[in-house]
């Protein structure tokens, strides 16, 4: 007699994305339960604030550290530090709407270490643009960046894809292009600062990044490069 599996009614969440979402909401509530004084007494008030500057990327940071040479493993931190930090409740919604919506999507498709690597990857991209590209003192906070690198991995997929059925694989980038589209727009009527350079170099990093760490990826920029 056979066995009968029972069949999921949907695919679970790649551990790598659960693990990501609950730190960054657990980070959050901890902070907003701080500002709410629900923990931590008078003091937690300024948890935040102490986060932001402790664990966010900051432009002159960085100049000093390549004026100097000089290189602090806290201020190097600042990198992926500040992915964990966000600005309050709903720009970590936000976040987390694209981490859980894409993040299943390449996770199924790319091993943990390619996840994480995308992830981390885009995050210092995106720190490493805004810190070269911007002169500027505002803090860069958020996980924008790493998850518009997830982005840029989904573009990837569907890259390849509508290259093995012959379709326009431009049309890829209709996503990437819509989102910076209406972050631009938000940019024009709300005035937001300049963290959505961050946010495209994150896209670019996690695009181009999937050529290395995607299955079979690095032999196919093999292959692509003989028939040059």
């Amino acid at each position: 007699m056979a066995d009968h599996q029972e069949e999921l009614p949907f695919n679970p969440m790649p551990p790598v994305v659960t693990v990501l979402a609950l730190t960054l909401f657990g980070i959050e509530v901890f902070l907003s339960a701080g500002e709410r004084g629900l923990i931590g007494g008078a003091a937690a008030i300024g948890w935040r604030a102490d986060a932001f500057r402790d664990y966010g990327f900051f432009q002159p940071i960085l100049g000093y550290m390549m004026q100097t040479g000089q290189w602090p493993l806290q201020d190097v931190g600042r990198f992926v530090t500040y992915a964990f930090v966000h600005v309050g409740f709903i720009h970590l919604v936000m976040v987390l709407v694209f981490l859980l919506a894409l993040g299943k999507m390449v996770g199924e498709r790319f091993s943990t270490l390619a996840f994480l690597t995308i992830f981390f990857g885009s995050a210092i991209s995106g720190a490493l643009a805004y810190g070269l590209l911007v002169e500027t003192n505002r803090v860069l906070v958020g996980a924008y960046p790493a998850v518009y690198g997830l982005i840029g991995a989904y573009t990837y997929i569907l890259w390849i894809g509508y290259g093995l059925v012959g379709a326009p694989q431009a049309r890829a980038f209709t996503l990437i292009g819509a989102l910076m589209a209406i972050q631009l727009l938000f940019g024009i009527v709300f005035g937001t600062g300049p963290d959505w350079i961050a946010n495209v170099f994150g896209a670019a990093a996690g695009f181009l990044l999937s050529f290395l760490v995607s299955p079979g990826g690095w032999a196919r920029i093999v292959v692509r490069l003989r028939q040059r």
